[in-house]
């Protein structure tokens, strides 16, 4: 008999952006798990529902009532085998009983399910990722650093942050530590680059952690090419584009139209149409050392995805287009749109349902890209150490840090080649 689950307790805490869950299960054996699910900033239309309170508090994006829920969950899991995961998240799917989590909350539901998992992992006496991945998980993830935001051309109101979001992959590192020092030079030369440009108006803050505050360009810039060609010169000032490559978010949904079919604002003033997008991503590629591409298109564009990924010959990510929902990665598979899936557990509800996901993008071809973006911050590394991703962003760097005295020489470090087909450059 294994342990089993004694108590499931949930309250509302201040997470990295919003209020945040944290749901902690204990075991009869003392073995306890933590989860802290918290709200995006840029969400696909087809993410399961987050249950806020509303009203005045946090601009109605108190949890609450997601944390009742989570206990009333709770409740129906006293005395199951924490080890059940696929069971317990079967049963919460059921207690729920909608399409896409609404009336108990994604968050809710994912913060049972991610404590679960961890308890179960702490009951066994191992770390989580080896819990995840067995024993012979040793694929350390390649850290994706942000850098800087986009100008903004465009504002209706309705826009979702300043997207796009550029960011660096420090894949000639050989370890996260190397790759947290070249990051950090590329970022200070960037700086440098940009405060020589456009003045000391721009510069804000740098960390390595939140280091998409240091530059507001809004006005600033009148194309995103500008922060490109600084980015590339900043690579190429320091460790050189064979050491690191641009990785960034479009998140073009928040840039469609669909009552004209267009792209309004995004990268410079105007109006672009899908085939613009297209081109524009087959010169940026040739233009710069971008080996990744989050999000090109809106989320409903399944050719214009496949389009590009054929186009670029690069790593195209869906993270809106995916929504961490194997119904959906089925469709992008089967349309040959994008070759990598964003990992984010909270946009499906249940660790089972992200797993089933990712194992099904892995055995097509399609990378996993892990992102701790919606909180569980702190292992979200644990995930992609455990399904071998490679790649992670939105970690813990300490744990990130443990990880690699852990592995030691073990230790993979899977470098430029797990960016698919990527040109040279």
């Amino acid at each position: 008999m294994g342990a089993k689950i004694a108590s499931v307790q949930a309250r509302e805490i201040m997470g990295g952006r919003v209020p945040a869950l944290e749901v902690t299960v204990t075991t009869d054996t003392g073995a306890v798990g933590r989860s802290t699910p918290e709200s995006g900033v840029s969400t696909g239309a087809y993410e399961a529902a987050f249950v806020l309170d509303g009203g005045e508090r946090f601009g109605g994006k108190g949890l609450r009532q997601a944390a009742a829920n989570a206990e009333e969950i709770g409740r129906e899991l006293i005395s199951m085998e924490v080890n059940h995961q696929r069971e317990i998240d079967n049963l919460i799917i059921a207690l729920d009983g909608t399409p896409n989590k609404a009336r108990l909350g994604a968050n809710a539901t994912v913060g049972v399910s991610l404590a679960v998992c961890e308890a179960a992992a702490n009951a066994a006496g191992l770390p989580l990722y080896q819990y995840i991945g067995g024993v012979n998980a040793a694929t350390m993830p390649m850290p994706i650093i942000g850098i800087c935001l986009s100008g903004r051309y465009r504002d209706p109101g309705d826009t979702r942050w300043l997207k796009p979001s550029y960011e660096i992959i420090p894949y000639g590192a050989g370890s996260f530590e190397v790759a947290l020092d070249m990051a950090d030079a590329m970022h200070r030369e960037f700086t440098r680059l940009v405060i020589e440009r456009y003045g000391i108006n721009v510069y804000r803050r740098h960390s390595l952690e939140n280091s998409y505050n240091s530059f507001w360009m809004v006005g600033a810039i009148k194309d995103d090419r500008e922060i490109l060609d600084l980015m590339t010169r900043a690579i190429q000032n320091t460790h050189g584009t064979e050491n690191i490559g641009i990785y960034y978010d479009a998140a073009a949904g928040c840039y469609y139209e669909p009552d004209i079919d267009r792209y309004v604002g995004i990268y410079s003033e105007g109006v672009k149409t899908q085939a613009d997008m297209v081109a524009y991503y087959a010169q940026l590629v040739k233009d710069y050392p971008i080996v990744s591409i989050e999000d090109p298109l809106q989320e409903e564009d399944w050719e214009g995805h496949a389009m590009v990924t054929a186009e670029t010959g690069i790593e195209i990510v869906g993270d809106d287009l995916f929504t961490t929902n194997i119904e959906r990665v089925r469709m992008g598979v089967a349309a040959g749109a994008a070759n990598s899936m964003v990992l984010k557990i909270t946009q499906v509800g249940t660790v089972t349902e992200a797993l089933d996901a990712a194992r099904y993008c892995q055995s097509h071809g399609y990378n996993v890209h892990p992102c701790g973006s919606r909180g569980d911050r702190r292992t979200i590394a644990d995930y992609a150490v455990g399904l071998s991703a490679g790649q992670v962003r939105g970690y813990d760097q300490h744990r990130m840090m443990a990880f690699q005295a852990d592995l030691g020489s073990a230790a993979i470090w899977p470098g430029k080649a797990l960016f698919k087909g990527n040109k040279q450059h």
